[in-house]
């Protein structure tokens, strides 16, 4: 009987000293071993013992009705990013012509009011100069009537405001008012050499001066006139007061 262990033969002489791995194997101490090849080190496909390919298993066909579901699967998938996508746009779409609308109204709306504010206003000032223009008729008449002697200051800045140059002038007031110019305004048209005219035409309050080259209209109706327009109204001047009028007769 072969013994299993073996003694390493040494080398013959001059040889040097042999490499540990140079000895042969025997069978006896390989206990299992296969055929090696190159694939086995790529990773390549399997390969029976006889290094031939081995193949894979098929997977079985779907049936129709697999087919089918599959297809419903991925149609169902398809129309539901499709729906989707196309919601997100209509979406997109809604809010932004809201977003129109609401601007659009707002600003009708916002264009409404202030034609309605400035239409309040403008009836506001009228009715505010309406009755500035009462007041101050009111007051006119009661300077008139309490204080005839102001006649005369309106006579002197009538007859100033002709230029140095004008001649031949003349002031025309009422004959009531007559005595109150000839002493208020006496200095001035002495000066100016005015002559006063007594002209019952002219309202109590006012006058008339004329000239050569120019006139100078200081009724109580034209100074009235040119307040009446400051204060927006324009009104007329007129003798009679509106307080004093037939309850009955409708006032302009």
């Amino acid at each position: 009987m072969t013994s299993s262990k073996f003694k390493n033969v040494p080398p013959p002489e001059g040889s040097g000293k042999a490499s540990v791995y140079a000895r042969f194997i025997p069978r006896e101490e390989l206990s299992a071993f296969e055929a090696w090849n190159p694939s086995a080190l790529s990773g390549g496909d399997a390969h029976d013992s006889a290094g031939l390919p081995t193949a894979e298993p098929e997977a079985p066909p779907l049936s129709v009705a697999e087919q089918l579901a599959a297809q419903l699967r991925a149609a169902r998938q398809s129309g539901y990013q499709d729906g989707y996508r196309d919601g997100l746009s209509a979406l997109d779409g809604f809010k932004q012509g809201y977003a129109a609308q609401i601007t659009s109204q707002l600003g009708r709306l916002m264009a409404s009011h202030g034609a309605q504010l400035d239409g309040l206003q403008q009836q506001l000032a009228q009715a505010i100069a309406v009755c500035a223009n009462a007041i101050a008729r009111q007051v006119v008449r009661s300077e008139l009537v309490a204080h005839p002697a102001l006649v005369a200051a309106v006579a002197q800045e009538a007859v100033e405001a002709l230029l140095l140059s004008a001649r031949h002038i003349t002031l025309r007031v009422h004959p009531d008012d007559a005595p109150l110019v000839a002493q208020g305004a006496a200095e001035v048209m002495k000066a100016r050499g005015a002559r006063l005219i007594p002209d019952a035409s002219i309202a109590r309050g006012g006058c008339r001066v004329d000239s050569d080259i120019a006139s100078v209209d200081g009724t109580v109706a034209a100074r009235w006139r040119r307040a009446s327009a400051a204060l927006g109204s324009g009104t007329e001047w007129t003798d009679a007061d509106p307080s004093d009028a037939d309850p009955g007769e409708a006032t302009p």
